[in-house]
């Protein structure tokens, strides 16, 4: 079990450490849903296949990984973090599939830091390995941070957030947005990896997503609302170190658009690749984005709880998600993941409502 310290500077390093801490210990989850709950599948029956014959692999950025799972942001630069980062690593390791560091942006302001990252990289060479920086933290030299951040970990690709919600939430937050788009622009310009822009909880849509595509972006996750709200996570914070701010923010604890509803949003916007992340908790919840578009799920906070409870739990967590993949891929009659995609699905209530008002889904 991890032992959390917390130290009276509020640098970045010790505010990545409190975010741990509260996600662990705390209930910084949305009160509202992902809205998967209203994605129904149709039952097949008569599947005629076999379990043990299903093909889960997928390409994507031009690797084929053999599961639709992504390790998604989570952690580095503060106390302990490497050794979640060594975890998640030898996990996406031992079953090919990526991983992606939390915010770099730690070590751009404490290079010593560099190691909690670096980590990654030293469990092999053959791991695929996302960076990950924030796109307000590119606009004054895009070249000189990417450069940075990809070769400590030598990122396979590299994923931009946006997180305009916890940012104006937290206490130390940068308010100013102006020039992002530029700035991620610039980059997928210079860099010769994949560059995946990331919400942090809040959900991309339609239009945001026709901007990312047209200025070169290789994938868009779509970092949904449902699961951890971050700002909530910034509430929480708050509430320990100023009640009035922390009141401010509550009012925006359950903003967003729910998970469900930006897949379908993003994936009937772009032609390229899309993430699902977001409050996914399960296998089923992957199989879902998988058949309403998505290439692959990502999942965060459960594979730290998971690491949490020490042992095999990782492990095991991981097998039981890929069980369930398998399980949905066998009612659905799907042998493999463009079968999927494939699948036969009903919408009901409020996201059936959201994506024929916002013309996103004709049915």
């Amino acid at each position: 079990m991890i032992i959390m310290v917390f130290e009276e500077d509020v640098g970045v390093r010790d505010r990545k450490v409190e975010h741990i801490d509260i996600v662990l210990k705390e209930n910084p989850e949305y009160h509202i849903s992902t809205w998967l709950e209203y994605v129904y599948l149709v039952h097949n029956s008569l599947p005629e296949l076999s379990m043990d014959e299903l093909d889960t692999h997928v390409n994507l950025f031009g690797r084929r990984f053999d599961y639709p799972i992504l390790i998604d942001s989570m952690t580095g630069g503060g106390k302990d973090t490497d050794k979640i980062n060594r975890a998640l690593a030898e996990l996406a390791h031992e079953y090919n599939i990526p991983v992606s560091c939390g915010s770099q942006k730690a070590y751009l302001k404490y290079p010593e830091l560099g190691y909690t990252y670096k980590v990654m990289r030293d469990v092999s060479s053959d791991i695929f390995i996302i960076g990950n920086i924030g796109g307000q933290d590119l606009r004054e030299d895009p070249r000189d941070v990417v450069d940075k951040i990809v070769s400590l970990i030598e990122a396979d690709a590299l994923a931009i957030h946006l997180n305009p919600l916890q940012e104006s939430i937290q206490l130390e937050g940068d308010r100013d947005f102006k020039g992002v788009l530029d700035a991620i622009a610039e980059v997928t310009d210079y860099l010769d990896i994949p560059v995946i822009v990331k919400e942090t909880g809040a959900g991309i849509s339609y239009e945001v997503a026709k901007s990312l595509e047209a200025v070169g972006v290789s994938a868009i996750n779509v970092s949904g609302a449902g699961g951890t709200s971050w700002s909530a996570v910034e509430i929480l914070r708050s509430r320990r170190k100023s009640p009035e701010h922390s009141e401010v923010g509550s009012v925006y604890w359950d903003w967003g658009i729910p998970t469900a509803a930006s897949i379908i949003e993003v994936v009937n916007s772009v032609d390229i690749p899309v993430i699902a992340s977001g409050g996914l908790r399960s296998g089923l919840d992957i199989v879902k984005s998988i058949v309403l578009g998505a290439d692959m799920g990502g999942l965060a906070s459960p594979f730290l709880k998971a690491f949490s409870k020490g042992g095999d739990s990782l492990k095991r967590f991981m097998e039981g998600l890929i069980t369930q993949i398998k399980i949905g891929m066998l009612l659905t009659g799907s042998k493999d993941i463009s079968s999927l995609k494939e699948a036969r699905y009903v919408l009901l209530g409020p996201l059936k409502e959201w994506v024929i008002q916002r013309g996103v889904w004709d049915g």
